[in-house]
This record gives C-alpha cells, structure tokens and sequence, in this order.
C-alpha cells in the first residue's frame, strides 16, 4: 500500500492523573486548532472531578516525594530533561503548531525548555544551602532554619507560552518536594499533555505531577477552593479570574503566587523555587545537658 493511500492515524490526547492516562470522566472532548484555526487535536476536558481524583492523586504522592532526599529529587528531574531530549522533534512540531512559530524557532524553543528543566533539577540540593542556615541567637542554643515545601500546589499554566512557560512554572514546584497539579494552558495544551507521556516515562512517581486539560476558569475554582490544596500560582489566569481564586484561597490560607508578567526567555532566578517552601526552624541547646526543642 502506498503512502498515499494509507489511513493517517490520529493521536489521542488523555489526561495524566496519578501515573495514568484517563480520558476526562465527563466524557468531554475540545478542538484545539492552530494559529490560523486549523484542526490540531481533540483535548479532553477535565471536569470538577477530574480535579478532585488530581488532588487526591498529589496528596497521596506527596509522603514519598518530599521525604526523598533533595539529591535524589534532582537525579530524577535530569531524567525527565534526558526524555525530553529524545522526543524533540515531537515537542518541536507541537510547539510551532500551538504557538504558530516557524519550526525554527519552535526547536529553540524546545532545546531552552530541556536546558530550563535541567537548571532546575540542578537546584534541587542547593535551595536549601541558600535560604537555611544558622541564625545567630541570645543564649546558649543552635538556631538553624530549614525550608520545607507546602504541600499540594495547583499551577494555572501559561497560556502563551505553551511549553517553556509550563516547565518554568512547574518545574521549581516539583524540585523542591511539592506535588502539582496543572491546568495546560486553555488554548494549546498538548505540549502539556505530550508532557505527561514524557514523566509516566521517566522516574518521576505516579501522582507528584497530575495534568489536567480544559477550561481554565472552570477547573481553576475548584481547585482553589479544595480544602486538601496548600498553594496556587496564578500565572495562567487573567486579572479578574485571579482575584477570585485568590479571594476562593484565602479559605485554607492557601500560599498564592499572583500573575506577574514574565520573560521566561530570561534567567528564572530562584523565586518559584522559594515561593512554595516554608521555613522550619529548630532550636537546639549548645550544652550536652538537656533536650532539644522545635517550633516553626
């Protein structure tokens, strides 16, 4: 049979849930077209329970993941970056397609994406050098402060900025023991998606990454509003949408990163990786007489 007469064969796009790949438990699908409105794919949409299973998903990873050593955190990450080399022409083609870019350009793009991911998992032993240490105190006792991350953290994706901008909100969530779960952005999502296949792939555990795809507002507020969702970064949501999340989080004291405008071309600096930590500090007498003592 000749090429021509072959039947082309269609990806399907499934979300990635707890180390799985459900479709939407709606049943819902959306096109998602390119810059000049052609036919790309159909995304699932992700439903209010969909949402919920991707909650569940990260709490029950988070034990694991956080309680690895930071060290091993980072020889994890390098592998996601290894994958992601290895299916750059796939990520290439998606990302000219999603942003309407030449492929170029997209393949610049792409190998900053790989390099950006790779920075990351270099800080995974390091952020913690860099924001602990000892504090120098009145009377005879240790004063050290170590950094801890939040917990869950639901991250609202770039829109425009399909595939860098995902790794470069996502990434420092995950390096520094959180667990995520991310809303692709609304309009081009299967970078995100093709995202999940590169993770179940790699050495990363089922759950401590969960992608969701579909309506940003509409996967957004619940999320928000999820009891078991320690932190929110905003990024992916317009000004309005923001300040309803924000209001929606303020009912757990969720740790919230409002939209700010980023160059994610530029270098990140260690702010997302400090944005979702928080401090512990130990106090321990300095004598071989008594017990140590914590608090936060």
């Amino acid at each position: 049979m000749s090429e021509s007469e072959r039947l082309s064969v269609f990806k399907t796009y499934k979300l990635y849930v707890g180390g799985k790949f459900p479709r939407s438990e709606s049943g819902r699908v959306y096109e998602v077209t390119d810059s000049k409105g052609r036919w790309l794919a159909n995304a699932p949409k992700s439903s209010r329970k969909d949402a919920r299973d991707a909650v569940s998903a990260a709490r029950k990873a988070f034990g694991g993941w956080s309680g690895a050593t930071a060290y091993n955190r980072g020889q994890v990450l390098y592998r996601v970056a290894e994958m992601l080399e290895g299916r750059r022409e796939q990520f290439t083609a998606e990302v000219a397609a999603s942003e309407g870019i030449s492929k170029a350009k997209a393949a610049a793009v792409v190998a900053a994406t790989v390099d950006r991911w790779v920075w990351y998992a270099g800080w995974t032993d390091k952020i913690g050098q860099v924001t602990g240490g000892a504090n120098p105190v009145a009377g005879p006792f240790f004063n050290l402060s170590t950094p801890e991350p939040t917990g869950v953290v639901t991250v609202l994706a770039p829109q425009d900025s399909s595939f860098l901008g995902l790794v470069s909100v996502l990434a420092p969530v995950i390096a520094t023991g959180n667990t995520a779960v991310v809303v692709a952005s609304e309009r081009s999502p299967l970078p995100a998606l093709s995202l999940g296949e590169v993770l179940a792939t790699s050495d990363v555990p089922g759950g401590v990454v969960n992608i969701l795809s579909g309506g940003t507002a509409e996967l957004a507020a619940p999320l928000a509003a999820h009891q078991d969702v320690n932190g929110i970064d905003l990024y992916g949501a317009d000004e309005t949408l923001a300040k309803e999340l924000e209001i929606a989080a303020a009912d757990n004291l969720k740790r919230v990163l409002r939209p700010s405008p980023v160059d994610f071309s530029a270098d990140p600096g260690i702010g997302r990786l400090t944005a979702f930590l928080e401090t512990k500090t130990v106090w321990h007498p300095t004598g071989s007489l008594g017990a140590s003592g914590s608090g936060y």
